[in-house]
């Protein structure tokens, strides 16, 4: 489905000197410095994969999305998608693509939904008994029946994403490219969004690119999670073995007898929330049981109850980020960075 092997996208930063002697300068001479948006990455993705695509800003997840989309021509190394070149064969590969961008639309702003898919099928030539087979889907899972003769502009933002992720899927594409699908949407429509994106993954084998900054996405819907940062490919495996490898901590909720107050002074823990008689704490795994730690507390404060929990997944993609400013800070080499994780 998707091949990329040793595949890297350079920019040119030109240095421009400030000041009257600076301009003057720059008018001469054009120094310039070289960043690696993407650096030497591999992976491949099978048909009926979804993939989480993740990193903090200026990691290259963008870039990464425009050149398996054929919209920018890699520096160096291979890519293929479905056995095409995406730069070399733009007009096929976009046939066998859907693309989600969460802060732009492919939809017509004045005019009614309903337009927007008839010129889609037109466009993409779809056969009218296909055509009326996803849009009944379409109709009924997504519930655009509700608003697909309205203009686009009268839309509420889950409406429309709604629109936008249906208008992707139109033309039967082999794999879809969500960026940041679920962004500024309430729970329920981002629970909606998600549920349909995992029956259309599951029955069509449809393969999911997805790039997100909410965590909840990328659990529920992929399987596999890639972490970039500062170009470079740090992590290719499931979320699971990411909370496994990385959780070193755990989350306790104690619902004091009596609240204690600021007294409560614990090694190996920390104070996270202070809502009076319950608080709650960050506490090392490392720790011989965590019983044993509510044990010893309870010898010291009457303890009513307590709820322990691992930390979420956004807790450990934030101690995995920080750990990496760490590690770029005493210049680690990728090797001894993927060694962290694994």
């Amino acid at each position: 489905m998707i091949y990329v092997e040793g595949l890297s996208k350079e920019y040119k930063q030109f240095n421009r000197a400030s000041g009257v002697i600076g301009t003057i300068k720059n008018l001469f001479s054009r120094e310039h410095t070289i960043v690696k948006a993407v650096d030497n990455i591999s992976f491949s993705i099978e048909q009926g994969e979804a993939i989480g695509y993740l990193g903090p800003n200026g990691a290259g997840k963008s870039t990464m999305i425009k050149m398996l989309t054929g919209i920018l021509v890699p520096t160096s190394g291979k890519v293929t998608v479905n056995h095409l070149v995406p730069h070399k064969s733009r007009q096929e590969i976009a046939k066998r693509i859907g693309i989600v961008f969460g802060q732009r639309s492919q939809l017509w702003w004045d005019l009614p939904v309903e337009d927007s898919f008839e010129l889609h099928r037109r466009i993409y030539n779809i056969q009218d008994k296909d055509y009326q087979k996803n849009m009944d889907i379409f109709l009924d899972l997504l519930n655009l029946k509700e608003f697909i003769t309205r203009p686009v502009r009268q839309l509420s933002l889950g409406q429309r994403m709604r629109a936008e992720i249906g208008l992707a899927l139109l033309h039967n594409p082999d794999i879809v490219f969500l960026d940041e699908p679920t962004i500024g949407l309430d729970v329920i429509a981002k629970d909606n969004i998600r549920n349909f994106i995992r029956q259309m993954n599951r029955e069509r084998k449809i393969s999911i690119f997805l790039t997100s900054h909410d965590m909840k996405d990328i659990e529920e819907i992929c399987g596999r999670m890639l972490i970039v940062n500062k170009g470079e490919l740090i992590y290719d495996g499931t979320v699971e073995q990411l909370k496994s490898n990385l959780s070193a901590s755990k989350i306790i909720t104690i619902e004091f007898v009596v609240d204690p107050g600021d007294a409560v002074v614990l090694e190996n823990a920390v104070l996270v929330n202070d809502s009076g008689i319950r608080k709650t704490f960050r506490i090392d795994k490392g720790l011989d049981s965590a019983i044993d730690f509510v044990q010893n507390l309870s010898k010291r404060y009457p303890i009513k109850d307590f709820v322990l929990q691992d930390s979420n997944i956004e807790d450990i993609i934030r101690m995995y980020y920080r750990s990496l400013e760490k590690d770029n800070s005493t210049q680690m080499t990728k090797q001894e960075k993927l060694s962290v994780i694994y």
